[in-house]
């Protein structure tokens, strides 16, 4: 990934997608923002205890910061599920209710979540012109919202996965995730023992490979292009927000994705 600052904000770029210039993407750490203690500084969580001026103040540093109105952005309540909405004009300064997954074809409509060790999933159709963002976390990985959101691109705007970009962002990783009998379970429902995904460490305890099921799902559906960030949340807490590694009491870092005119035109509108 492409790391970058811009006035205190750091944030990063895919190196696959910052090669498409109408593609607008941008992974926020946890800093330059206006929050205190735990969540400080960049906490896009409004239901995390956070004051509601700070929220408010650091979602506007992320507009500014990537040129983006307000008006322009769609979100979701986020409820670690499989859900997922195609959204647009019609959808502009609304949160999509019960939601995981957003997806657009209209240039200006820009998709934004929120995360603290479930991970980022960007995805951008070079054919069509659509892009998708994804939280996924365990609940949502085994519940299929990957899948999901394959079949909605499919039904809705005939994509082929084949012409996917799909952008893994940072999450708790395959070092730090030690898990318990109901994911465990969970796991190998879905992808069979012996998957690979559960491992078993020296202390004998067991760590899931969130990063590497996801993988797995894509290339299943037929996505061959995919840049894995290998950013592990726990591990970089002083980068970005972590729920198990700050044992709850944390924010949430922000990804976005939009469409944009060209930068021949991109003077002439917000994003």
């Amino acid at each position: 990934m492409i790391r970058r600052e811009r006035k205190g904000v750091v944030f990063y770029h895919f190196e696959s997608l910052a090669q498409y210039p109408e593609v607008l993407h941008a992974i926020f750490t946890r800093i330059g923002g206006a929050s205190q203690g735990p969540f400080s500084t960049l906490n896009v969580g409004h239901l995390v205890g956070d004051e509601p001026a700070a929220v408010e103040a650091n979602h506007t540093i992320i507009f500014r910061t990537l040129n983006l109105c307000r008006e322009q952005v769609v979100t979701a309540r986020q409820v670690h599920g499989n859900n997922v909405a195609v959204v647009g004009r019609r959808e502009h300064n609304t949160v999509v209710p019960q939601t995981d997954a957003l997806i657009t074809q209209d240039v200006g409509t820009a998709l934004l979540l929120r995360f603290a060790d479930c991970l980022p999933l960007l995805l951008y159709d070079r054919a069509r012109k659509v892009v998708a963002l994804a939280h996924v976390g365990w609940r949502g990985c085994v519940a299929g919202v990957v899948r999901n959101v394959f079949q909605t691109l499919q039904s809705v705007f005939q994509c082929k996965p084949a012409d996917f970009l799909a952008c893994l962002g940072p999450a708790i990783g395959p070092c730090c995730y030690e898990v318990g009998p109901q994911l465990i379970s969970a796991v190998e429902q879905a992808f069979g023992t012996g998957s690979g995904l559960l491992l078993k460490q020296p202390n004998g305890r067991v760590h899931f490979d969130l990063p590497a099921a996801v993988q797995r799902q894509l290339q299943t559906v037929g996505v061959e292009h995919i840049e894995n960030s290998g950013l592990c949340t726990h591990c970089r807490t002083n980068e970005f927000f972590s729920h198990r590694a700050e044992r709850g009491n944390t924010g949430r870092f922000a990804a976005v994705l939009a469409l944009r005119q060209t930068l021949r035109n991109s003077r002439k509108h917000p994003i």
